[in-house]
């Protein structure tokens, strides 16, 4: 497949002359990313078993060339995090026996990368052995936005390339348009995202021009149990942006939204990479959670979500930012000027 791109701002017009796929659930996504790179995604089948196994093939010639498959691991839609992790695995494996030349995976959330140390006797360090996987199947390079823990991340892979991919400016884009008068603060709902919080605030400050607060809520976790008590930053009559890498049952951010509300913030703003809203998260999206929620379309919306989002739930586009992570990737260019760094 021969791409011609219109030039953007993160991209040149250059012929890309790759294979670009996506599976299953992730099509969507991958047409929004084909579009920003003026091509279509390349053809490929999928086949399921009765007895629950499936297999995926490319039906267009690879051999020799540059591919990247777009797949992204959240568990709604058409199987588990584990039915996607292995889909993927073995499309790139069949990818490389039939002589791709470099095989990128581009999972814009990537499963398990919560799972990144132990934290109990004898845990599993899932990020690792998934790192492992992907490199038994002799993945080149893997893309994934906004890593639970960027370092693990990073550290996790020997042999396969590695890219994070921040979302913060695409947030700061966002917030610089829509909120252009109030005083703002960025909240981090633990330490563990001081960082995100920080890189996302030093971005939002250069687009708007002003000032922008910051605090830290501390929250410690054991046994599924969320405590801590601590807070610190000033909030009041200020809009509170409480920015995280996703949102799963939406506790967190619950419990963020009514820790900004008591010391005075006027507007509590949730904003998150991924949003995967296990069981619908009821409480995010009712009364007591924050005002707006944001995400990225990372991972597709489920199906249940409840009547609650409707006008508090605000998606937006990361699929030209990875179109260009894909051109400069491809064309063996650094990807660097697309992304904040800290």
């Amino acid at each position: 497949m021969m791409a011609s791109m219109t030039a953007t701002a993160d991209t040149v017009s250059a012929a890309l002359d790759f294979q670009l796929f996506a599976l299953g659930s992730s099509r969507a996504f991958g047409e929004d990313v084909a579009r920003h790179l003026g091509c279509e995604l390349a053809p490929h089948e999928e086949r399921e078993f009765g007895d629950g196994e499936h297999k995926a093939r490319a039906l267009v010639e690879v051999g020799g060339r540059d591919v990247f498959v777009i797949h992204t691991l959240g568990g709604e839609g058409d199987g588990s995090p584990n039915d996607k992790l292995v889909r993927l695995l073995f499309f790139i494996g069949a990818l490389r026996d039939a002589g791709a030349r470099r095989v990128t995976a581009v999972a814009p959330y990537l499963a398990y990368s919560r799972k990144d140390r132990r934290t109990k006797a004898r845990d599993p360090v899932a990020t690792r052995y998934v790192a492992s996987l992907f490199e038994a199947v002799r993945t080149d390079a893997i893309v994934t936005l906004e890593a639970h823990n960027v370092s693990a991340f990073e550290n996790a892979f020997r042999r396969c390339r590695p890219e994070h991919v921040a979302t913060a400016g695409i947030f700061a884009d966002h917030f610089a348009t829509h909120l252009t008068e109030e005083q703002l603060v960025v909240v981090s709902p633990d330490a563990g995202g001081a960082k995100r919080a920080e890189l996302f605030r030093r971005e939002l400050e250069r687009r708007t021009g002003r000032a922008v607060g910051k605090a830290l809520i501390e929250k410690h976790r054991s046994a599924g149990v969320v405590s801590g008590s601590l807070f610190a930053g000033d909030v009041a009559g200020a809009t509170a942006i409480v920015i995280d890498d996703l949102i799963s049952s939406g506790t967190t951010l619950v419990r963020a939204a009514a820790a900004c509300r008591e010391r005075g913030a006027t507007k509590v703003i949730a904003a998150a990479a991924h949003g995967l809203f296990t069981g619908g998260a009821p409480e995010l999206l009712g009364p007591a959670g924050p005002d707006e929620v944001i995400v990225t379309n990372t991972v597709p919306l489920p199906s249940g979500l409840g009547l609650g989002a409707a006008g508090k739930l605000t998606v937006v586009d990361a699929s030209r930012l990875v179109a260009g992570i894909i051109a400069r990737t491809h064309r063996g260019e650094a990807v660097s000027d697309l992304l904040p760094y800290d």
